[in-house]
């Protein structure tokens, strides 16, 4: 599912800009990677992308999001269902106060999905794209609160999954993990890319390095340099990207 954004701005009421002037193209069944300093507009825009910014202190906005040609922010657009298409996964893992299973069943049950059949489908389809399946299929009604911060995280993203979104938005979905678990959750992008559109805030310029397939960098809210994750990574174009890659900065 491919994203245009067209020369996007947001203002805060605060006076901070968090995002100027953006244009930027996001292809389909790829990992993109945004990455840069904090404070540069990447978890802004991420957030904007499936409309978590409603709920912020906007001042004024401007500009275009069109997912598949459609403006996410027309007045007609049905925010509920775009939430659903496009699913977010946060730094921290927050699991609900239930067992394992209903924390991947909640969502489709809110949706009006009863049927038990369709129910225990979507927990081992979820936890498998999310390599979390052999882990736990033999005790998906202990508490999850009871796995660790690594599974957690991944069970963030099975419940994720489970709803079956186009895109996937992940905002640090790694700080806080142990490499096994990081390894693990970055190698489940890559074999999620096959069927979604993966945008990622990565903890780490290492991280956008090994998991991107095209990379953005953001700098105090501009966007100044976009392209081909390689590329960007071993001979960018633009000296403030060379000089954050490089570590003179950041």
């Amino acid at each position: 599912m491919k994203i245009d954004i067209e020369n996007f701005s947001l203002q805060y009421q605060d006076g901070t800009e968090s995002l100027r002037n953006i244009n930027l193209e996001i292809a389909a069944n790829a990992v993109t990677v945004l990455f840069g300093p904090a404070g540069g507009g990447k978890s802004s825009l991420l957030r904007c992308l499936n409309r978590l910014n409603d709920l912020a202190d906007v001042q004024k906005m401007s500009g275009r999001i069109l997912i598949d040609g459609q403006d996410i922010f027309d007045p007609k657009t049905d925010v509920t269902a775009l939430r659903r298409k496009v699913g977010m996964v946060f730094a921290r893992p927050v699991v609900l106060p239930m067992s394992i299973r209903q924390n991947l069943t909640y969502g489709l049950e809110l949706a009006g999905e009863r049927r038990p059949s369709k129910l225990d489908e979507a927990v081992a389809r979820s936890l498998k794209q999310a390599a979390l399946w052999d882990e736990v299929h033999d005790r998906l009604d202990d508490p999850a609160i009871a796995l660790s911060g690594g599974q957690q995280q991944r069970l963030c993203l099975a419940r994720s999954l489970a709803l079956q979104p186009e895109i996937i938005l992940l905002d640090e979905p790694t700080s806080g993990l142990d490499p096994i678990s990081t390894g693990k959750v970055e190698a489940s992008l890559q074999e999620l890319k096959k069927d979604y559109t993966i945008i990622l805030v990565p903890h780490s310029v290492q991280q956008a390095a090994r998991t991107a397939d095209h990379a953005a960098f953001f700098l105090q809210g501009e966007l100044i340099e976009y392209g081909d994750g390689a590329e960007v990574f071993t001979t960018p174009k633009q000296k403030r990207t060379e000089d954050y890659i490089t570590g003179r900065f950041g």
